[in-house]
């Protein structure tokens, strides 16, 4: 199988660390969402990544979409518990990470896509305040493990990345006020070795 994404996508990253700990590979394609003549396009009508090409069947998309797709292909319960109660604490500590992802990567492309001068101080406070709520909640409550196969669960693996992409985009700034997080963050990183080898090279 094949992913279309890019070096720096914490969804992309996300994605990686799932399939190492699904035992699948992957062979990665770079994408460019910029790129109007990018097959990304043809392969994801909405022009995102991550995608995942499949020889048996449709492209999938996208991150949470393809996470539980490699789980399933890896029989089941080694991302995402089975069922009931721990199943949805894990699904929703991934929506809490991917929006905390998505929230600074929409500061980023306001910087990146528009010229200064239109830049909405407004929108940038809306986003860094969704990003400063979600640090919150897991500063008063980190990740935690839940029955699964794999070294991580879905939602432990989402912030990890979240992370990840804060210190790579915005200099480590978030630690200095977590120090519950990021004592989190060292030991998940010690304790998913994926997690290591997935960091994007800048």
């Amino acid at each position: 199988m094949k992913l279309r994404s890019s070096p720096l996508s914490p969804f992309g990253r996300k994605v990686k660390i799932g399939a190492i700990l699904c035992d699948i590979h992957l062979d990665v394609l770079p994408a460019d969402t910029t790129d109007p003549t990018d097959s990304l396009r043809e392969q994801n009508p909405l022009g995102k990544i991550p995608v995942l090409l499949r020889d048996d069947g449709p492209a999938i998309y996208d991150s949470r979409v393809i996470v539980e797709y490699l789980d399933m292909a890896a029989g089941g319960g080694v991302l995402i518990p089975a069922s009931g109660e721990d199943r949805i604490a894990a699904l929703t500590m991934l929506a809490l990470g991917d929006g905390i992802a998505d929230a600074a990567l929409l500061q980023m492309y306001e910087s990146r896509f528009r010229e200064p001068e239109t830049h909405s101080a407004r929108w940038l406070d809306h986003q860094a305040g969704k990003v400063a709520r979600g640090l919150a909640a897991l500063e008063a409550a980190p990740p935690q493990t839940l029955p699964v196969s794999g070294a991580a669960h879905v939602g432990e693996i989402a912030v990890a990345c979240a992370l990840g992409y804060l210190d790579l985009r915005f200099a480590g700034a978030w630690r200095a006020g977590h120090p519950a997080l990021v004592a989190w963050l060292d030991a998940f990183s010690e304790r998913v070795p994926a997690f290591e080898a997935t960091t994007p090279q800048v």
